[in-house]
């Protein structure tokens, strides 16, 4: 029997869903063990990885529109979350002491940065399809942790609401997204284009470089 792109895709993020020690900074900063360094340094990694997916999703969308056009506006509808974002993670910033000048004089951690660069290495040349299988399947993760993160904020950092809105953004649901998921996936299969194993290697890796994200940041 032939799956619907909804049932791949519940399939998919069942299949990557994360390790409950997949996140070690979540817990620190869950119970305000975080200090405000840490908090800092995340903010500075965001900023960075804000601007590389959001080229990243610009030209993943040119690609999908020249030869898979149900892809794309998935992937429109990412690179303007991200400039959505990217204007929200100021508050953050500046709640954890972080100025103009020292976000300009961030250096960012390579376990950090693997993310963003495998993202980048998808753009290049995944099939789009695929890619926003593997993607809706991270995100899913991620937005627990912002739900986590901005309630953490709040409960033990009497962190304002302006500055817990970057996080608040990715933590709401999206059903206009997930709706461009569907549509995209359910086209890659009607074509044939959408190879199961493929986006579970993307999406595994995608979720270990997650991982390493969080590791990193959690080190002393």
């Amino acid at each position: 029997m032939t799956r619907t792109a909804g049932e791949v895709l519940e399939a998919m993020t069942a299949r990557l869903a994360p390790e409950p020690d997949a996140n070690p900074l979540l817990p620190l900063v869950a119970s305000g063990a975080a200090g405000l360094g840490t908090l800092a340094a995340l903010a500075g990694e965001q900023r960075l990885v804000i601007a590389a997916d959001l080229l990243s999703f610009r030209h993943l969308a040119g690609r999908a529109a020249a030869g898979e056009p149900t892809s794309a506006p998935f992937f429109e509808m990412l690179a303007e979350g991200e400039a959505v974002a990217a204007g929200r993670l100021g508050a953050f910033a500046e709640a954890c002491g972080v100025d103009e000048q020292r976000a300009a004089a961030y250096a960012p951690l390579p376990g950090c940065q693997a993310y963003p660069s495998y993202v980048a290495r998808l753009a290049l040349g995944a099939s789009p399809a695929d890619v926003v299988l593997a993607l809706s399947a991270n995100f899913a993760s991620w937005g627990g942790y912002c739900a986590v993160i901005a309630k953490s904020l709040r409960d033990h950092y009497a962190f304002t609401d302006e500055a817990c809105g970057f996080f608040d953004f990715f933590a709401e649901p999206a059903p206009e997204l997930e709706e461009r998921a569907r549509a995209a996936v359910q086209a890659g299969l009607d074509a044939g284009r959408i190879d199961e194993e493929t986006a579970h290697g993307h999406g595994r890796l995608l979720q270990s470089y997650e991982s390493m994200f969080w590791t990193t940041l959690a080190r002393p």
